[in-house]
């Protein structure tokens, strides 16, 4: 059998190149829910949403031999700026929610000789000076994003040869009790292999990676890795329990899990290296 390329060519836009929403209501309802969703919430994406892995992080760097400063949009509680502080860039962390970027800032001292900044704003509108980054990332956020805005401002933040890159971890939906996992838990953000993203004018895919990899959660936290997603936190109590249970039952009953049996989910995290066209 001959392997599989681990840099396959850019595929041709998908027909569902961004989750669905049934109106634009809905959509930045379900974009503004750990904002709307009180305390707790971004302990809980922080404790229990995957990092990245390292394949991921160094094709990302390689992109931008040299890269210092970076932006991070959407940065949430931080898992990606982290990641790159610990690479030793310094980075700021932009997220219009205060209660996730509270998150970041109780994390304390990052790994590394980088830094991290925490500031509240929109990927549409930072507030940070023109080419002010080597490096804007967007990590399990630019579907959430207007697409042209939030390109215009990538475009001013970055500095001549600097690269956007954007990636998502989605849950390895060709496994099938994985792909049962993901219908249970309302997972939005499962996407198709020929997934790319959609770009404003000005920017061009130079670069897609796919590493597969593997996140050891007990039980109980994989069920409550639901809690996570922008549909359980906008749901009714009613729903948000029918949702919690099932999980309960699929694992721990249907695949045969005793509670706090740790499993190893499997995730696919796609990259994509994007640039000035």
């Amino acid at each position: 059998m001959t392997p599989a390329d681990p840099h396959p060519p850019v595929p041709p836009r998908s027909r569902r190149s961004q989750p669905r929403f049934s109106s634009e209501a809905r959509r930045a309802e379900l974009a503004g829910a750990f904002a709307a969703a009180g305390e707790g919430a971004g302990e809980d994406y922080d404790r229990l949403r995957p990092g990245y892995p390292d394949e991921a992080l160094d094709a990302m760097l390689a992109a931008v031999p040299g890269a210092r400063e970076a932006v991070d949009l959407g940065a949430g509680t931080g898992k990606l700026s982290r990641a790159l502080a610990g690479r030793g860039l310094a980075v700021t962390a932009v997220d219009p929610a205060a209660s996730m970027l509270a998150v970041l800032r109780s994390t304390g001292e990052v790994p590394g000789e980088g830094s991290v900044l925490a500031q509240q704003g929109t990927a549409e509108r930072t507030g940070l000076g023109e080419g002010s980054a080597d490096l804007v990332t967007a990590a399990q956020a630019w579907h959430w994003f207007d697409t042209e805005a939030a390109s215009r401002e990538a475009r001013r933040l970055l500095r001549p040869g600097g690269m956007l890159a954007l990636l998502w971890n989605t849950m390895d939906v060709t496994v099938p009790w994985v792909h049962r996992l993901s219908r249970i838990m309302h997972a939005g953000d499962v996407q198709r292999d020929d997934f790319t993203p959609p770009l404003g004018a000005g920017l061009t895919v130079r670069e897609r990676h796919v590493v597969h990899w593997e996140d050891p959660l007990p039980t109980g936290d994989l069920i409550d890795l639901a809690r996570t997603r922008s549909y359980v936190i906008t749901a009714s109590a009613q729903t948000r329990g029918r949702v919690l249970g099932n999980l309960d039952w699929y694992l721990h009953e249907h695949l045969g899990h005793a509670p706090g049996d740790v499993v190893g989910l499997p995730y696919r995290t796609d990259l994509f290296l994007c640039a000035s066209a």
